[in-house]
């Protein structure tokens, strides 16, 4: 065998091995990325962030979309809305509740609308924070109720906007469900009252 004949071989061998090798890392990728599009959703981690959001279908939460559908889920602070036809489907971070005790969980609906809602604080509120005011007025840049308001069939709940944005994806709220104003715009003309709220 000549120099170029074993020269030629080894490259070609080499470029053999290579190849192989490459092959052999892109096999455990190309499987995870079939494994992870046929995993259930359910067996998905669950992160209480934004980015643990997934798109949700309405039919496990109600039975129809009559006046249309929130759900707002606690965990993965996230709020879906579909409209009663179904061609209208959104996904919002919201904040929820700061503890267990201040929240609420199940079956409401929007009862009125507001836009630049006025914000008074609870009675359990004002008994933890006396110093704060009795009424912070509507459109107000410290009205923790933000640009509009979603009142629920629950007192003192809504779903709303909120000034400061630092609040989305947290553990912030004193019972209510807020959005970035931004947000609470977009939902604010599609909900109606009579609109279905749940909250898991």
């Amino acid at each position: 065998m000549g120099a170029d004949q074993s020269n030629r071989l080894d490259r070609r061998t080499l470029l053999w091995s290579a190849a192989a090798g490459l092959g052999a890392m892109a096999l455990p990728a190309r499987a995870q990325e079939q494994t992870e599009s046929v995993m259930p959703v359910a067996q998905s981690p669950v992160r209480n962030n934004v980015s643990s959001f997934r798109m949700l279908d309405w039919q496990p939460y109600f039975s129809n979309l009559r006046n249309g559908a929130v759900l707002v889920d606690i965990t993965s602070r996230a709020l879906h809305f579909w409209s009663e036809d179904g061609q209208t489907y959104l996904l919002f971070p919201t904040s929820v509740p700061l503890s267990d005790d201040l929240t609420r969980r199940g079956r409401t609906e929007v009862v009125q609308k507001v836009v630049a809602p006025p914000w008074r604080p609870t009675p359990a509120m004002k008994e933890r924070n006396p110093e704060w005011p009795d009424m912070v007025p509507g459109g107000a840049p410290d009205n923790p109720l933000g640009t509009h308001a979603l009142y629920l069939s629950w007192t003192y709940y809504r779903i709303h906007g909120t000034h400061d944005t630092r609040k989305i994806g947290r553990k912030s709220s004193n019972g209510c469900i807020g959005l970035y104003n931004e947000h609470i715009q977009q939902l604010f003309p599609l909900a109606k009252v009579g609109t279905q709220v749940l909250l898991i």
